[in-house]
């Protein structure tokens, strides 16, 4: 039955791992949590003469570098000068050449949001009028490619890890101390420590190269990781290195001189390990709350300590059910984790689930914030998903704690046999007792006294002759070989010695087999076994969503910074010049069909009118599409429709010049958007021309 059960166990393990993989491979890469919400000159629009500077708005305070913002000219080349300032707010600018030449330009930039997450993007505008351009900036999907995808992982573990060592040695303290004495459980909280220590040290490294190029080889790069060092989230990585090290004097404790202490000498020694334990973790979860979502945004002073709370409760449940089931799974047999310690977790459990709840709650409403983001987003879809899988989660443990139940039941029963055994057998030795001493006097003073008393004197006569025999035996062997023992004597008794021993394990295995088999065949044992281990599973991919969660712009952030945009870009925010700028949502049901159409009319007079056509999908960065197609309908004149076949110019950005608009009116744009061979839809919107 055990392989069998470690089979499934390994089979199991196995595909969860796959599903975690898929998950974190079908992961996008980080999502900027600032969004680009304005710039000047603005997105596709056509300027008289150079401007002086370039900047940009964003959602939040971001960090920048010396190369963080570029301006490229036609051919390629930087025609920016001096370093990106912060000219006010949320606003960033770099400083041009003079007399820059018509043409069209490339903004390129890529910065660090406050939430520590890298933010980059690119946009165009021109001079005079457009022209093709050769300018190119590379892949502006930051936080991607091989650096993106092994921060990601290291983010994964580094949660792990920290859940598996504080939520494994809370379970020890609070709910089975005697399993500090449990190889299988030190094993598993050392192997947290150790993967959190390594997976903090490698984000350290990764670090620089995550935030900047994202190549391979500037991993190791001494400068990147001197500029890390002095970033919030370089000292927040750092400070987990330093608390590392007092967790892995707490552990020592717990599994050295905790562990060898008997049980009534561990009231001392529990509480202050409980204090120290508890500040350590409380540090560590503080490590990614300084430097993550919680620290940026609305009501950060009461964000952070929440998410704190947060990641402890998430510690409790999930580390602790970790070693229950390594408990379960791996205990020896004479060391089995009792019902007691189960009920205690349970009780544990259910404490922290509360905690989670409440303080989800606030986490839920702070970075999502409407009911539209909640489903309208990516970040609010992933909510959706992990609220499932807790619910998911709290549905096997209410089963869990029926099994729960009812091994502490079988329990009692037995401890109740046991005990009429016991008194059942003390009533036995004293009827054996009393009837022994009854036969003894009746010896004593019977007629059979001297009878027995020959007896005994036959025996003691047959004792002595055979006393006499062996010592002669004994003689005649010294005689034999000359009063001296023969040398192959001793080595028979130590090849003797030694084969008793070796029955003797074997007798202990086979009893410790015997026992664990009979421990194993408790079907309410059995499943408590298979609940906890389908809790654990969903637990598994529970914590790859989260992790991805952490890594996504919040609902709340996007959706303010889609409203900021589409203000900026209104028509009656329109330029001295009369141009109209429109925003068309569009959805063409299949996959990746959702998007938004900007389309810049410039001069938006009658006569000759030069378009911009962009398509921006739902992350607000450029995109390409099949094919798109622009009209203009005046029905109060039944002028129309009439057609418009823009140029492609370069990714999400299609051209059309000397578009003529006969008369003045209020004009029906309508854009058709193909995203592939049979999804395609409509928009429509109107603007006021001439």
């Amino acid at each position: 039955m055990s392989q069998t059960i470690a089979l499934r166990l390994r089979t199991l393990t196995l595909l969860l791992l796959a599903v975690a993989g898929v998950l974190l491979a079908g992961a996008a890469p980080a999502s900027a949590h600032a969004a680009l919400t304005g710039s000047d000159p603005q997105q596709g629009v056509v300027v008289d003469k150079a401007p002086s500077q370039v900047s940009l708005t964003f959602s939040e305070q971001v960090a920048m570098s010396d190369d963080s913002l570029r301006v490229l000219d036609p051919k390629g080349n930087r025609v920016d000068t001096g370093k990106p300032a912060n000219v006010s707010g949320t606003t960033y600018a770099v400083r041009l050449h003079s007399g820059l030449p018509d043409g069209t330009y490339t903004v390129a930039y890529q910065v660090v949001s406050a939430d520590s997450h890298p933010v980059g993007g690119a946009y165009t505008f021109s001079i005079g009028a457009p022209s093709k351009t050769s300018a190119t900036v590379g892949d502006q999907t930051v936080g991607g490619g091989i650096v993106g995808a092994l921060y990601g992982v290291g983010r994964y573990v580094s949660y792990a890890g920290f859940i598996v060592l504080a939520g494994g040695a809370a379970f020890v303290l609070a709910c089975w101390q005697r399993g500090s004495g449990v190889r299988a459980v030190q094993r598993l909280v050392v192997s947290g420590w150790v993967a959190l220590t390594a997976a903090t040290l490698a984000l350290l490294l990764l670090r620089g190269s995550y935030t900047t190029s994202g190549k391979i080889g500037d991993v190791f790069d001494l400068t990147l990781l001197g500029q890390v060092l002095q970033t919030k989230s370089g000292a927040a990585l750092v400070s987990r290195l330093l608390l590392l090290a007092a967790a892995a004097l707490f552990v020592a404790v717990l599994f050295g001189e905790y562990q060898k202490r008997a049980d009534d000498e561990k009231r001392d020694l529990t509480f202050g390990l409980a204090i120290g334990g508890t500040v350590v973790a409380v540090g560590l979860a503080a490590s990614w709350a300084m430097a993550e979502h919680a620290s940026t945004g609305l009501q950060p002073g009461i964000a952070m300590p929440v998410d704190v709370v947060h990641l402890l409760a998430v510690a409790a449940w999930l580390g602790g059910l970790a070693a229950l089931l390594v408990a379960l799974y791996r205990a020896p047999a004479e060391t089995p984790i009792e019902p007691a310690a189960v009920r205690r977790f349970s009780r544990l459990a259910f404490g922290s689930v509360l905690v989670l709840v409440a303080t989800g709650t606030y986490q839920s409403w702070r970075q999502v914030g409407s009911w539209s983001a909640l489903t309208d987003t990516r970040y609010g879809q992933l909510l959706l998903i992990k609220i499932a899988l807790v619910l998911l989660m709290v549905g096997i443990a209410a089963t869990s704690r029926r099994w729960t139940g009812r091994l502490a039941e079988t329990a009692t029963t037995k401890v109740s046999a046991k005990a009429r055994a016991k008194v059942a057998a003390a009533a036995g030795r004293k009827s054996g007792t009393d009837a022994t001493t009854e036969a003894g006097a009746d010896s004593k003073t019977g007629p059979g006294k001297g009878g027995a008393g020959k007896a005994g004197a036959g025996k003691a006569a047959g004792r002595a002759e055979a006393g006499k025999a062996g010592a002669g035996g004994k003689d005649a062997a010294k005689g034999k070989t000359g009063g001296k023992a023969q040398p192959g004597g001793k080595a028979a008794k130590g090849e003797a010695a030694r084969r008793a021993a070796q029955l003797a394990r074997q007798q202990a295995a086979v009893d410790t087999a015997r026992q664990k088999r009979l421990r194993d065949a408790d079907p309410h044992r059995f499943g408590l076994r298979r609940s906890v281990l389908m809790e654990a599973g969903v637990a598994v991919v529970l914590l790859v969503v989260t992790t991805v969660l952490t890594q996504t712009e919040p609902g709340r952030t996007e959706t303010e910074a889609k409203a900021a945009t589409s203000s900026s870009s209104s028509p009656s925010s329109s330029s001295a010049a009369g141009a109209v700028t429109l925003d068309m949502p569009f959805d063409t049901g299949g996959k990746d069909g959702k998007g938004v159409v900007r389309i810049d009319i410039d001069p938006a007079r009658v006569g000759g009118n030069e378009l911009h056509i962009f398509a921006l999908g739902t992350d607000g960065r450029l995109r390409d599409v099949a094919e798109l197609k622009i009209s203009f309908t005046l029905a109060t004149k039944n002028i129309g429709p009439l057609p418009v076949t823009p140029e492609h110019v370069t990714t999400g950005h299609w051209v059309a010049s000397g578009v003529q608009i006969p008369m003045a009116g209020d004009w029906k744009v309508e854009a058709t958007v193909r995203t592939s061979d049979i999804d395609q839809v409509s928009v429509t919107k109107n603007a006021q021309i001439g």
